[in-house]
């Protein structure tokens, strides 16, 4: 959310937006380039519920953590919004939980996945992720900030496929050929599934899950 300090006008700016009779008055051209954060603002839709891309509010120091706290806030340029009685306005408030953004449950905001991290290690693996509110999301602070998540991802393997084939075909080593696993695929092939014996391991491991695919990733 963007916070707004009013700042006093120094002399050199009043000195050229002052008028006078004996000198010319040159007025800059207004900019009529639309601004990219126009596209996520609906137009004519009610203020408080615009996205907070199309709103600055002003910081409310009063506010306390985790209780609810308003602000007043006023819409960007470009952007209109109404009131619930359809009035068009530009200053309004809204009403939100006091706290940071990085202080949000799981599901108000969305993060990035890593591909490169064991997700069946131990200690679990955490990987470094950049995290974004959601458009519908008001918090305090940066809206994109970094987070620590467990790894957490899959690359389409069936834990039911790999235990049927560990059952079925583990003798020859199938289900450590589906897991990605082709060197123990090899061992199991060409020792018969270790006489029998590598089989009925493999079947109580990927049964309880402790053997899983060789990128890391978790079962579907």
């Amino acid at each position: 959310m963007a916070t707004k300090h009013s700042q006093p006008q120094s002399s050199f700016a009043k000195s050229l937006t002052s008028t006078s009779t004996n000198a010319p008055y040159f007025r800059a051209a207004e900019s009529t380039e639309i601004p990219a954060y126009v596209t996520k603002c609906p137009s004519n839709g009610l203020c408080s519920r615009l996205p907070p891309d199309c709103m600055i509010c002003n910081t409310n120091y009063s506010c306390i953590y985790g209780k609810p706290a308003t602000f007043d806030c006023r819409v960007k340029p470009h952007v209109h919004c109404v009131d619930q009685n359809n009035h068009e306005q530009e200053n309004f408030t809204i009403n939100m939980t006091c706290q940071f953004c990085w202080q949000l449950p799981t599901t108000d905001y969305v993060c990035t996945n890593s591909t490169n991290c064991m997700t069946v290690s131990c200690p679990r693996q955490r990987y470094n992720a950049t995290c974004t509110v959601r458009d519908h999301i008001h918090c305090l602070g940066n809206r994109v900030f970094p987070k620590m998540l467990y790894c957490n991802w899959t690359g389409g393997y069936k834990w039911s496929t790999a235990l049927a084939l560990s059952i079925t075909l583990g003798g020859f080593g199938a289900d450590r050929f589906y897991l990605g696993q082709w060197r123990e695929g090899l061992g199991k092939l060409f020792s018969f599934g270790g006489l029998g014996i590598w089989t009925l391991i493999d079947v109580l491991l990927i049964g309880v899950g402790y053997v899983g695919p060789a990128d890391g990733s978790l079962y579907i």
